[in-house]
């Protein structure tokens, strides 16, 4: 992360480093991650608009073939594809075993680095991925293979966060630990620190009735989706300039264009999520929708769903770089282990949610040559992008149990390929 340009006697140097990964996570998260979720989730709900709910209702009517659907979403480049899943499962909709399909076989926006700077690598470790995203996920909802006792064990650890109080159902049992969305986020009870909206929807406590915040967050919304095509063209360039550290700039340059469109965008992504969503109908974010009433709705719908992973895009980033910058954790070094223990390391990466620190994996294969190609494999499998945070949001014991459930198959691939596949070289990556 380059530092931004400030005389070092304006801060101390604690709190300059500070100011460095916060503005800079905040700049780099947009257009490392969000510009590619945006472009892919509206990209899947302009399907939705055009079927009409018809895919999802095939989803229902043909249960033999959602682990299959969920890899096939999951193995779409970036977040999106394995994001859409993600509400389906909270609905009943989709089983288990196709929301661990689905995050086994995305490899986030590390992705985009790898199709980028090493093609042939990603051919052969997506391949791989998405094989045993298909295996595992019909495995987990024909056989179980012990998603109860894992269960039952989250349950335990974390009961006060994961069931909000709400009676529960397993996820061994095919439901989302709170099955009824609407209870849990209190429609129908008594309102509390929220206050009706005169159109039936529901405002926050620290929001008040304003038909200018209504205006202005529309305003917003369209703004929003000018800057994200600015912060995906500024991505597609990052790629193909072989994932180079932008210079900090505001002129009318790449630089410029990835400086603005991160910092601006970030911001705008924040206001949608806390504020702005509340006023122009997309309030409940991670919810699927079936079908749009209009093209508008559809895409207010997509700026809403990226809007909510941004946040957590940027609380990821944050918790990485500050715990690099606090622990001295050196992912390099991690990665570069000896031995069996490369994709045992890149298996457990993948237990970090988020893109960041996936995104620093593909680099140090891509560039660095700093890993071999089965901890790359291992880390595709094992990570999950941004595609859990959805259901972070949501249903916090499912996440936890998925994230677990998709290392399985990583360490199994990662190993195997580390002794049956010694060799193994694309790109530029190492054995």
């Amino acid at each position: 992360m380059i530092p931004l340009v400030v005389p070092p006697e304006t801060f101390d140097p604690v709190v300059r480093e500070a100011l460095d990964i916060l503005i800079g996570s905040w700049r780099e998260g947009f257009v490392q991650v969000s510009g590619f979720v945006g472009a892919t989730v509206l990209l899947f709900s302009l399907v939705q608009y055009r079927f009409d709910g018809r895919l999802t209702a095939w989803l229902e009517e043909h249960e033999r073939a959602q682990p299959l659907a969920g890899a096939l979403l999951g193995l779409t480049p970036g977040c999106g594809g394995a994001i859409i899943a993600m509400p389906l499962y909270i609905r009943g909709t989709v089983s288990f075993g196709t929301v661990v399909a689905a995050l086994a076989a995305t490899a986030g926006d590390s992705a985009f680095v790898i199709l980028a700077l090493a093609p042939e690598a990603a051919l052969y470790a997506y391949g791989l991925a998405f094989v045993a995203a298909v295996l595992f996920g019909y495995a987990i909802d024909i056989w179980g293979l012990g998603v109860g006792r894992v269960d039952r064990m989250v349950e335990g650890m974390s009961r006060p966060i994961t069931d909000g109080g709400f009676a529960t159902t397993n996820v061994a049992d095919g439901g989302p630990s709170v099955p009824d969305y609407d209870a849990a986020h209190g429609r129908g009870a008594p309102a509390c620190a929220d206050h009706a909206h005169r159109d039936g929807r529901t405002l926050p406590g620290y929001l008040p009735e304003s038909r200018l915040l209504e205006r202005a967050s529309h305003a917003i919304h369209v703004l929003w989706w000018v800057v994200l095509a600015g912060a995906l063209v500024a991505g597609v360039l990052y790629l193909a300039r072989g994932a180079a550290e932008p210079a900090w700039e505001f002129r009318a340059t790449y630089d410029g264009l990835f400086t603005i469109a991160g910092l601006v965008g970030t911001t705008l992504s924040f206001y949608l999520y806390f504020v702005g969503r509340h006023y122009i109908g997309e309030g409940d974010a991670g919810r699927v929708r079936d079908s749009f009433g209009s093209l508008y709705g559809t895409f207010q719908h997509a700026a809403m769903e990226t809007a909510m992973v941004t946040v957590w895009v940027i609380a990821g980033y944050l918790i990485y770089e500050y715990g690099l910058a606090i622990f001295g954790f050196d992912v390099a070094a991690l990665a570069a282990a000896a031995g069996v223990l490369a994709p045992l390391a890149g298996a457990a990466l993948g237990l970090v949610p988020g893109c960041a620190a996936h995104i620093v994996f593909a680099q140090l294969y891509a560039l660095e040559e700093a890993i071999p190609f089965s901890a790359l494999t291992a880390n595709a499998i094992s990570q999950d992008g941004d595609a859990l945070f959805p259901l972070l949001a949501i249903d916090v014991k499912a996440a936890v149990v998925a994230t677990i459930y998709t290392t399985i198959p990583a360490v199994i691939v990662g190993v195997a390929v580390h002794y049956l596949w010694p060799f193994a070289q694309f790109g530029f990556g190492v054995i």
